[in-house]
């Protein structure tokens, strides 16, 4: 197969969830001398960002997003490593957990997924996550942003603990916070001080990259 075979492969393949093809295929661009961020950057993310535009314009739905991604992530456990060897650039650090008392993480490993397929480093503390956990991984990581999913109306007050324990710790101005779950709204996200929500996992990668292209303005001016 020729380079372009295998990027149309891939990228065909990674848009319709077949997982095994885009293992195959990614495993034959690598023995045929091709560089693993030219696999990530002109075939992966570029069909994981169709994914995400079919699913804003209701061609897709939560499954097909799901076996697409999780294709994807099998391309990528074998691309990261050698990622990381060749230095090859993150777009930003995101820290993601599902808050105290909720065990839901379907939604949370949706919106990881395409996160990393959007080319961010994803660090995900799981599900029942107290708010000191949230500050001890901050201060470890120094994430650029931090996300807290909650899928219990019961558990979305936690949202504002999390956020006033970071505040507490110092750490509030130092991240950008992101909300989001299936009851989480925009006035409710403005009503506990976050900087940011997102009502699914493709609009949640769009957000996140317009708060790292801020932060990048930022620290440049």
């Amino acid at each position: 197969m020729t380079p372009d075979e295998i990027l149309k492969g891939l990228y065909d393949k990674t848009l319709v969830g077949n997982g095994p093809a885009v293992l195959e295929l990614t495993r034959t661009g690598l023995d045929t001398g091709m560089a693993p961020e030219t696999m990530l950057f002109d075939a992966l993310i570029p069909s994981l960002e169709e994914v995400g535009a079919r699913f804003e314009r209701g061609d897709f739905f939560v499954p097909e997003m799901l076996i697409a991604g999780k294709a994807m992530s099998g391309a990528l456990e074998i691309l990261r490593p050698l990622l990381a060897e060749t230095g090859a650039h993150t777009v930003g650090t995101f820290l993601m957990g599902t808050v105290k008392g909720d065990v839901h993480d379907i939604g949370k490993n949706l919106v990881n997924i395409m996160l990393e397929g959007a080319g961010f480093h994803v660090i995900d503390l799981g599900v029942q996550v107290a708010p000191e956990k949230f500050v001890a991984a901050i201060g470890e990581h120094k994430p650029d942003i931090v996300g807290f999913s909650a899928f219990l109306t019961t558990t979305m007050p936690m949202f504002k603990a999390n956020i006033n324990a970071l505040r507490k710790a110092g750490l509030r101005d130092s991240v950008v916070v992101m909300v989001g779950g299936a009851p989480v709204t925009q006035e409710y996200a403005d009503a506990v001080g976050a900087d940011g929500y997102a009502p699914d996992a493709s609009a949640t990668v769009k957000r996140a990259k317009e708060f790292m292209s801020q932060r990048r303005a930022l620290a440049t001016a």
